[in-house]
């Protein structure tokens, strides 16, 4: 069975340094050895980290001559946020639902107390 996008994606960010790696490239693109800097970690463990953002679609490395620049892939966001708001409207939804109840009990509750003080 073929793993989904968005689970990649999910998987892929469910590292820290990946993450990390996320962030800094959001403020620009970057080579491998520039992202490779801040890391305890080989070369080689940088490239991995950066095969699995590749494979979900998180960042692309154009082809061509090394040093070839990281490049953060803005469209898997685009995913992420749309299944994301799905959920939050929905327990939106919810809350307001409840809210509503919860208010509604309230104004019986006061209906009651004030019937029993006449």
């Amino acid at each position: 069975m073929a793993v989904d996008t968005l689970s990649r994606v999910f998987a892929a960010l469910a590292d820290p340094t990946r993450r990390d790696m996320v962030t800094r490239l959001a403020a620009g693109d970057a080579t491998v050895g520039q992202l490779a800097e801040p890391y305890p970690m080989t070369l080689q463990a940088v490239y991995k980290h950066l095969k699995v953002l590749e494979d979900a679609g998180v960042v692309s490395r154009p082809a061509g001559p090394q040093p070839r620049p990281v490049r953060l892939e803005a469209e898997v966001f685009d995913l992420m946020d749309g299944w994301i708001e799905r959920y939050r409207r929905q327990a939106e939804e919810r809350y307001r639902r409840l809210d509503a109840v919860l208010a509604e009990m309230d104004q019986d509750t006061s209906d009651d107390q004030k019937g029993s003080a006449a």
